[in-house]
């Protein structure tokens, strides 16, 4: 490969790597927002459940139970997933940058 086709190379990773550094910031505020979701519902639920006089015992799983709440649940966990792959996106890209500049500079030297 030439350092004319590395150069490329670097510039289409890093324009994948910009994506991705949004897509990891998008990704984080639904994660934040599916999370504040979740636990206003389930605290809800809970206040609920006290006031029916549920043994306190039992008052996390029944709410967690409740197909609202174990949706919401569900929502937020997928919201985790997609952060998280997002962010494993990002070092991919980074660490293919980081070879492609390393990649090139042996290009220019040697």
């Amino acid at each position: 490969m030439s350092g004319q086709d590395l150069l490329i190379e670097l510039q289409e990773k890093s324009k994948l790597l910009d994506t991705a550094l949004r897509s990891l910031g998008n990704r984080g505020r639904a994660k934040s927002q599916a999370e504040h979701d979740y636990r206003v519902a389930l605290s809800q639920e809970i206040l609920i459940e006290r006031d029916k006089g549920t043994p306190v015992t039992i008052i996390n799983d029944i709410c967690k139970g409740k197909k609202q709440i174990a949706k919401l649940r569900f929502d937020r966990d997928v919201a985790v997933t997609m952060y998280e792959t997002a962010k494993e996106a990002c070092n991919v890209y980074k660490i293919q940058v980081n070879l492609l500049r390393e990649q090139i500079d042996r290009e220019y030297r040697g």
